[in-house]
């Protein structure tokens, strides 16, 4: 079914807003303009129905646990986020695990991105495919499924690796460590991609997806806002990959390399492998050209 904003906004029921400004300036990504608003129209609603998810869940794994005669051991609720680089995802993830940490039922709530299980650089220049960063074939694709389905199957901690948006590549010898959660969301623009014949995808041990959604060119107009900030900000500190960007490239330059890199690789990412996903998840959240969530699409089965 779809909602237009207004009813959706509606279904928040009694749910409170406890964010503050100051605390939603934290989770916003660069250039993201999520305002408050959004918060309390669009977030607050889809935090009410996933706790109701999270409920429902419980009860069917607790009633076939002990249809099996199993002892009591709940397995988080994972959920997927996916959609384009620049649609403001991260942004939806991080908003989901600070809103759902505040129901009493499940505090603890986990946020991984799948950035940390691309290969290193160094490999990607061994294949060839460094200029494939973030298509499929750029992540460990095993480490990731092995990572989800042993949380899934109630693993009390794990340890994976750390990917740096400064430097642009795995961080050597720092990992993250996930500790069992009620809640896991997994964060990227694939998560949603089919598995290989006969295999098992990363979808399988979902819950509940969402997918952020938008046209292409007001995509394509944010990651070149994204891009330009970053230069006048991130991209200044010595230690990041692209500090040339802001220090030696004059901004006419900078702007056409970013446009070249969308061109090249993210647009095209997102009509081959991403945009084609978007049927998979339960929920797919369409935002106009103001960044403003206009309607929801929810599969009610």
């Amino acid at each position: 079914m779809e909602l237009d904003r207004q009813s959706w906004a509606e279904l928040r029921a009694a749910t409170p807003l406890s964010l503050t400004e100051a605390e939603l300036e934290v989770l916003r990504g660069t250039a993201d303009p999520t305002s408050l608003d959004e918060v309390r129209d669009v977030y607050l609603p889809l935090s009410r129905l996933l706790n109701l998810y999270v409920k429902a869940t419980r009860q069917r794994h607790a009633a076939v646990r002990g249809f099996l005669g199993e002892s009591d051991r709940p397995t988080p609720f994972v959920i997927g986020v996916a959609g384009s680089v620049a649609v403001g995802k991260s942004t939806t993830a991080r908003l989901l695990r600070a809103l759902l940490a505040q129901w009493p039922d499940h505090p603890n709530v986990e946020l991984v991105s799948t950035d940390n299980f691309l290969y290193p650089n160094a490999v990607l220049r061994e294949r060839g495919i460094m200029n494939r960063k973030g298509f499929p074939e750029s992540y460990d694709r095993r480490a990731l499924l092995r990572f989800v389905s042993e949380m899934k199957a109630g693993a009390d901690k794990m340890e994976i690796p750390i990917y740096s948006h400064l430097a642009y590549d795995i961080l050597p010898d720092q990992t993250q460590t996930v500790h069992r959660p009620d809640i896991l969301i997994v964060e990227g623009i694939n998560v949603l991609q089919p598995p290989p014949a006969g295999r098992l995808a990363l979808v399988d041990f979902f819950d509940f997806s969402i997918y952020v959604d938008a046209r292409v060119e007001h995509i394509r107009s944010w990651y070149l806002d994204r891009f330009l900030e970053l230069r006048r900000t991130a991209f200044g500190d010595p230690r990041s990959y692209f500090h040339d960007m802001a220090t030696s490239v004059p901004e006419t330059e900078a702007r056409e390399f970013a446009m070249s890199t969308w061109r090249t690789i993210n647009e095209i990412n997102l009509v081959e492998n991403i945009i084609p996903t978007r049927p998979r998840a339960t929920l797919v959240l369409y935002k106009g050209e103001d960044h403003r969530v206009r309607r929801v699409r929810l599969r009610k089965t």
